[in-house]
This record gives C-alpha cells, sequence and structure tokens, in this order.
C-alpha cells in the first residue's frame, strides 16, 4: 500500500523551511553547525587560536541559547576527537538518577505511560552530562581558558538575540512550555502567544548561569546554587546525582570500509554499530543509485541493524555477562538533537551531536529565582529508555531503566580517516531520532560511494526503517521520490510513507586545498572557516 503520513509521531522533529546551500571551501579550518549564531561564536573561538574543542564549547553554550528546542547545557552529548594521531570517543550521555527503579515509566496497571505524557512527567529527566564531557575534552585538548570560551553567549544573552525561523515555527505549535511559569514568561508574551521570528530575546538568567560556568567550570552546574535550582524543578534528581556525574572517555568503535577507516561511538550509542550492520550489507555502487532495488536492500540492511539493536545494545556498565538472551526492546518514539563538526588549524577534528531529545527537551525550565528572566530547558533523555522492563514472560530488556545507568542513544558522530595515510577525510554527524542512522549513513554513502562532495551527499533526499520488524515500513523524504520508485518498492513488498524527514545533518570534508563543509537545507545552520 502507499500512504502519505501525515502523523507528527513518525516524525524525528517538526520540519521548518528548507533553504538550498551549495556548501562552502576554507583553508586552515572550519566550523559547521545547526545556527548561524552558534557557528560565528565557533568561529571566533577558531580565529582566537582555539583548539576543535573550544570551538565547540562556545558552539554548544550558544546553541543553549540560540537552539534550545534541541540541545542545552541541560542535556548530554557523545563527542569524538581526531589529534591527527588517534581517535577518542567522550560520553557526556545522561544517567538515570539514584531514584530510578524499573517500573518508572509503568502506570499503575503495570503498562507503559503514554509516550508524551511520560515526556513532560519529570520523570523522563537524567542527570546532565554535557557540561561535565566538554570539561573532560577541554582538559586533553583545550588551547584557550574555559572562561573565554562561554562569552559569545553571554554576550548574546545579555543583549538579546534574534528568534530563528526553526525555534519559532516549533514554538508556534507548542502547549506543554506554557505550564511552567518561567517557560512561559521566557518564551510567550505577555498575552500567551509565542513570539515570533525575528523577535530579540534576552535572557539575563542564562547570562548568570554561564558567568558562573565560566567562573567555577562545570562544577557551577552540578554543585551549589545552581545544582540546587535545578533539583527544585527536577526533584526526581538530587544535588549527589549531579555532584557525582562522570563523564568517560571510551575506545572509540571503527571498522573498516574500503579504504576507509569510519569511527563513531560505542554503546550506549547504537549509532556506529548500526551504521556498520548497514554498509557491511550493501552492495558497493560507485554512483549515485536511489532507485528501488537499491532501497530495497538498504532496508533490509537496516531491518537486520534494529533487530540486533533492539535486543543487544545498551549502557555496557550493565550488560549482564551471565544474561545472553535478553528480550527485544518495544518500538518506542526517539527525538530531538543538535550536531556538531569542526576542524582546526592544528590538525584535530571533531564530530560532536548533543540532545535534549525531544523539541523543547522535558518542559521543565531551570530559573534561580533571582528575579532574572529566561533560563534552560532540562533533557527528557530517560524515555530512550524502554518503558517496559521485560517482555511478557519476564525476559529482562537490556535497555531497561536502571539507577546511574545511561539510556541507548541514536546519535552517531562520526568520524573518517583515510586507510592507508591516517589523515582525515570526514567528519559528519545529525539530529533526528532513530533516523540519525539512516541520515549518517547516507551522508557517508554519497560521499565514500558516490564520489559526491560533503553539500552534495546532505542534499540527498532522506529514506530509512526505524524498526527490525520485516513489515516495518520504509519511510522516504515526502515529494523526493518518484511514483515509479514507489511502486517498485511495494512490488517488492515494502509498505512505503512518505512524511517530513527534516535532518540536520553538518559536514566537513578534507580536500586538495583545505575543507569543504555542507549544511542540511533543511536546517538553519551553516559552515564557516578562514
Amino acid at each position: 500500500m502507499f500512504a502519505l503520513a501525515s502523523q507528527p509521531a513518525l516524525q524525528p522533529e517538526g520540519a521548518s523551511a528548507i533553504v538550498q546551500k551549495s556548501g562552502w571551501a576554507t583553508k586552515t579550518y572550519a566550523v559547521a553547525a545547526a545556527n548561524p549564531l552558534a557557528t560565528q561564536a565557533g568561529q571566533q573561538i577558531l580565529q582566537a587560536g582555539g583548539s576543535a574543542v573550544d570551538a565547540a564549547i562556545a558552539v554548544q553554550m550558544v546553541l543553549t541559547l540560540v537552539e534550545p528546542q534541541s540541545s542545552g547545557i541541560g542535556g548530554g552529548a557523545f563527542l569524538l576527537h581526531f589529534d591527527g594521531k588517534r581517535v577518542q570517543a567522550f560520553d557526556g550521555r545522561e544517567t538515570a538518577p539514584t531514584s530510578a527503579t524499573p517500573d518508572l515509566f509503568l502506570q499503575a496497571d503495570g503498562k507503559p505511560m503514554p509516550f508524551k505524557d511520560a515526556v513532560v512527567s519529570g520523570r523522563s529527566i537524567g542527570v546532565l552530562g554535557v557540561l561535565p564531557m566538554l570539561a573532560l575534552a577541554h582538559q586533553q585538548h583545550g588551547r584557550l581558558p574555559w572562561a573565554r570560551l562561554l562569552q559569545p553567549a553571554i554576550a548574546l544573552a545579555t543583549t538579546g538575540f534574534p528568534i530563528g525561523e526553526r525555534m519559532a515555527t516549533l514554538l508556534a505549535t507548542e502547549t506543554a512550555l506554557r505550564h511552567h511559569p518561567a517557560a512561559r514568561a521566557y518564551f510567550f508574551d505577555a498575552d500567551g502567544k509565542p513570539w515570533k521570528q525575528g523577535h530579540i530575546l534576552k535572557n539575563p538568567e542564562l547570562a548568570a548561569v554561564l558567568q558562573a560556568i565560566a567562573d567555577k567550570g562545570a562544577a557551577a552546574l552540578t554543585q551549589g546554587e545552581i545544582a540546587h535550582a535545578i533539583v527544585r524543578t527536577a526533584p526526581r534528581l538530587s544535588v549527589t546525582d549531579l555532584a557525582n556525574y562522570q563523564a568517560i572517555e571510551r575506545p572509540p568503535l571503527c571498522f573498516d570500509y574500503r579504504n576507509y577507516r569510519i569511527c563513531g561511538m560505542p554503546p550506549p550509542s547504537s549509532g556506529a554499530i548500526a551504521i556498520q550492520h548497514i554498509l557491511e550489507r550493501l552492495p558497493h555502487t560507485p554512483k549515485i543509485t536511489l532507485n528501488a532495488d537499491w532501497l530495497h536492500q538498504y532496508t533490509e540492511a537496516s531491518r537486520h541493524a534494529f533487530a540486533y539493536r533492539a535486543q543487544f545494545v545498551a549502557d555496557p556498565a550493565f550488560m549482564d555477562k551471565v544474561t545472553t538472551h535478553y528480550a527485544p526492546m518495544p518500538h518506542q518514539l526517539e527525538y530531538g538533537t543538535s550536531h556538531i563538526s569542526v576542524v582546526d588549524a592544528y590538525g584535530n577534528a571533531l564530530a560532536m551531536t548533543t540532545s535534549i531529545e525531544d523539541a523543547w527537551g522535558s518542559r521543565h525550565f531551570v530559573n534561580r529565582g533571582v528575579g532574572l528572566a529566561g533560563g534552560f530547558l532540562l533533557n527528557n533523555q530517560l524515555t530512550d529508555f524502554s518503558f517496559n522492563p521485560a517482555d511478557a514472560t519476564g525476559k529482562p530488556i537490556a535497555n531497561r531503566v536502571e539507577a546511574g545507568k545511561r539510556p541507548r542513544s541514536s546519535m552517531s558522530p562520526t568520524l573518517v580517516l583515510d586507510k592507508a595515510s591516517g589523515k582525515l577525510v570526514l567528519t559528519t554527524g545529525s539530529p533526528g531520532g532513530a533516523f540519525i542512522i539512516h541520515f549518517t549513513a547516507k551522508t557517508l554513502i554519497g560521499v565514500l560511494d558516490w564520489g559526491l562532495n560533503a553539500q552534495e551527499a546532505i542534499n540527498l533526499p532522506n529514506f530509512g526503517t526505524i524498526s527490525g520488524a520485516a513489515d516495518s515500513p520504509l519511510f522516504l523524504e515526502h515529494n523526493r521520490f518518484d511514483r515509479d520508485t514507489i511502486t517498485h518498492l511495494q512490488a517488492r513488498g515494502n509498505t512505503v510513507q512518505e512524511i517530513a524527514l527534516p535532518s540536520g545533518i553538518q559536514a566537513i570534508q578534507r580536500t586538495h586545498n583545505g575543507y569543504f563543509g555542507g549544511a542540511d537545507p533543511r536546517r538553519e545552520g551553516v559552515v564557516m572557516g578562514d
């Protein structure tokens, strides 16, 4: 059958305007982020002699302000770093608080809560991880003082910034933020109407919080006044939870693919594992091949990857070495996120995917209550756990809720190296919930197999399936595939649904003359460099 799906639940995040982009060539360094103001902050840091990590910190702080619906200091992130010789993986994924139990998202009748109810309930908020992770990466790879990196965001929060088209579009349909007084006062006017594109929005509360972080480091968020404000907003978290959070450096998950070495995040991310599954099952095609036969093969490979992901991918610290048989996790929605790619003048490169999960996260908005307007949003990452802790027979699900555990993620920051020379080829990644895996895989195939530049690969239509079930639908980006392709896919037994698939891919590739960067036309991102 053919269906045009309009249900928002199928979309990784709400769609906004599409702006065509031709890519950006640079010589010495480049930074790609989802909002021009954030990209500009990263460029300022690179111009001042900062490293890729320095730039990413500045970008993240500005994204907290100008793209609050997708990421921020109230969330978590994965970061891959390449220093010209080795790849490191930094895990800043949120953790379940000590109060969490496997039945966190079960109702009194034993059935899972409705997803959206769980998101806004406060139960969904995980222990914040992005700042401790960035502090760890900065200790190893920072070149500029920590405090310097927060100045662009502090200045913007103080003087104000014009609301972008994407933030305005998503705010126009948002309702749950209205239930939190500080959020209502910040995101809506006195009549309760959402601010429109171009409105100058100031956030003096966030400016003060960022200044404290500039002065005291990441500990300013996990201890003291700000930590207590977080706990007041999210009472299932404790100050001890925040203070005890540990960012982790993990061995990256790398695999060979033709003439390349592709590196991604290991569990609790499922991204690199699924991408490897897909790429290794696809026949090599040396030119663009988005016909029905290729899409069918891609879909079959994806179903294998997602079936493995559903059964075996979870926080490795909680994988029972005795229990080798887990029940598959039932399909659940995933949302949100932003991606940053950076290369600096010193030969360092990074890919960082950062998230508060759903658009606007948990809708819980932190304000210290000292008379300043604004604040920052907290994540809803715990809804990435399985709501059901076990199947009907009692067999445990690997990705069930447990105290201190990191929920499985689809975030797929990716670095590609030339296998022979060891030099950087590409840094990329995307937002998009479970579709992140497909958006990233598509970009890799476009650049590595089909010889496209980063922007051309990003511009390709999106597609993918997000379940391991044999009858799982194949989702195609609306109005990007012809009817003959759809008809032939149906003839191969696929249920095809066309929906908006608003990825937010960023990518920077090495060229003979420097670098070439691309940013997704489906979002506001741009690339800047020397």
